[in-house]
């Protein structure tokens, strides 16, 4: 336990920076939870939702698992996302991949990598349904970086497919959902161009 003494250390030091800015920000904390954002994003820990998007505690409401997927049956995402839609009342959905993933990276190779190939699977997929134009690429990081984009917006489309987003648009709730993706390089956050926010934008685009 004591090699773990520093974590301590550093978080007397991070709750005491916080209320040096706001005295009574534990205070308040503790009595609402109130985010207009889910966040659903990579485990990888150089991607840290709040920080990268200057957020506190309470501000947004995340989920993450490797390579930022949103798989039907999985319940700890949906639970996460029917808790964020139904009680939460989030206005915005926000699936974040990052560039240089490593789960991304592992479902395109042939080598085995044990019980992930399982979870990754949909992203192998969504490499063969694309194939031609990712092996038109020659640089094999920029492939990656390729495949995370368009794992961004399939997670994305996979959320729009969900009964409980569907079930939101139509009781007209407010809700939006976006596709993002991280530079871990630079820091930087870029769009991706797909926001949708209801049944007839999700149809627009053709999406089934």
């Amino acid at each position: 336990m004591d090699e773990l003494n520093s974590l301590f250390d550093k978080n007397r030091e991070w709750a005491q920076s916080i209320l040096k800015t706001d005295a009574h920000f534990f205070e308040k904390l503790a009595k609402q939870h109130t985010p207009e954002y889910l966040w659903i994003g990579c485990s990888d820990s150089r991607v840290p939702a709040n920080e990268i998007v200057g957020l506190l505690p309470g501000e947004l409401f995340v989920h993450r698992n490797v390579s930022n997927l949103v798989i039907h049956t999985d319940m700890n995402c949906l639970s996460v996302m029917q808790y964020a839609i139904a009680v939460l009342k989030v206005k915005h959905i926000i699936v974040c991949g990052h560039y240089g993933c490593g789960g991304i990276r592992a479902a395109m190779e042939d080598s085995p990598h044990g019980l992930i190939d399982n979870w990754l699977r949909n992203v192998r997929d969504l490499y063969y349904t694309n194939q031609a134009e990712l092996e038109a690429i020659e640089n094999s990081d920029k492939r990656t970086d390729r495949l995370c984009e368009l794992n961004v917006v399939s997670q994305v489309y996979n959320v729009c497919n969900t009964t409980l987003v569907q079930k939101a648009w139509f009781k007209d709730q407010d809700l939006t959902v976006h596709g993002w993706i991280y530079s871990i390089n630079d820091g930087l956050l870029r769009d991706m161009k797909v926001s949708i926010s209801s049944l007839t934008e999700m149809r627009q685009l053709g999406i089934k």
